[in-house]
């Protein structure tokens, strides 16, 4: 059941109206209403929106089991502690293309009186996002569209490995909220590309990411973060399993190209870390 704080971070989807909490759902001023799911998220899609593709219950499951397992661990640690910095410990945190709410938690975990609202568009993972935090809620909503967000409504932002819609960012920060981007580089996982046929990092994903922000934001500075994951052979098939690359490969085929790595096996894992600060208006 969402709080009052977030209650007012939130705006009805179909008007501008604020949304209040009543009999498992949440309703505005002109009636619209949108349930409350049992297990816990709210879908303000409605019928005039539909949600793009999203993650499929194996690939929500292969990556609960993967960060579960604490591979990703450094980099969760990474954004706590920039969010420790940049924000403050009451501050509202949105997670854009929350998935199963894992990195939201690390933040939350870090900010003692902050609360959390994660937006995606799968429903298998906001079952996970929905019970990810005790100061977190999930909503379905696909990213790209303007957010059912108060305008200036967050502190910080997070955008992990998900699509960026830059004005939808500068327009729900506060003028001292920050960005926090985070993207693979092109050495990451670069030990599995040929032998299990993962999909490449764009070469230019950085350039694109800058090009996506400029409008709106400045880069304040990006860390580099890269090490070393030892991973068994259930390990890399999880990994792929919550990747696009699952799209392109059967289990036989995964299973097979696993088994030819004589695993474990050690696996680079390389991140680029942004926080980006929006510029009083866009440009």
């Amino acid at each position: 059941m969402p709080c009052e704080r977030l209650l007012s971070v939130l705006t009805c989807p179909l008007c501008p109206a604020a949304l209040e909490h009543t009999a498992g759902a949440l309703r505005c001023a002109g009636r619209h209403t949108f349930d409350i799911a049992r297990h816990g998220y709210v879908s303000l899609l409605t019928g005039h929106r539909r949600a793009p593709s999203a993650d499929s219950p194996d690939m929500v499951r292969s990556r609960a089991a993967f960060l579960g397992a604490g591979h990703y661990g450094p980099l969760a640690r990474t954004l706590a502690r920039l969010a420790s910095e940049l924000a403050p410990p009451d501050a509202t945190v949105l997670d854009a293309g929350a998935g199963t709410g894992h990195y939201l938690a690390a933040v939350l975990d870090a900010l003692p009186r902050a609360l959390g609202l994660g937006l995606d568009s799968s429903v298998h993972a906001l079952r996970a996002a929905a019970r990810a935090h005790a100061r977190a809620e999930a909503a379905r909503w696909d990213v790209w569209q303007p957010w059912p967000v108060r305008t200036g409504g967050a502190d910080l932002v997070l955008n992990v490995f998900a699509p960026r819609n830059g004005p939808e960012f500068h327009r729900v920060l506060g003028p001292d909220g920050a960005l926090l981007v985070v993207t693979p580089t092109g050495r990451h996982l670069r030990e599995l590309r040929e032998p299990v046929g993962l999909l490449a990092v764009d070469p230019r994903k950085e350039e694109r990411l800058r090009r996506s922000l400029d409008a709106c934001f400045r880069l304040d500075r990006t860390e580099p973060l890269e090490y070393a994951m030892r991973l068994t052979a259930e390990d890399v098939t999880g990994l792929v399993g919550m990747s696009p690359t699952a799209h392109h490969l059967t289990a036989a085929q995964l299973g097979d190209r696993v088994d030819r790595l004589g695993a474990p096996v050690s696996v680079t894992a390389s991140f680029a870390v942004s926080v980006f600060r929006p510029l009083r208006a866009p440009q």
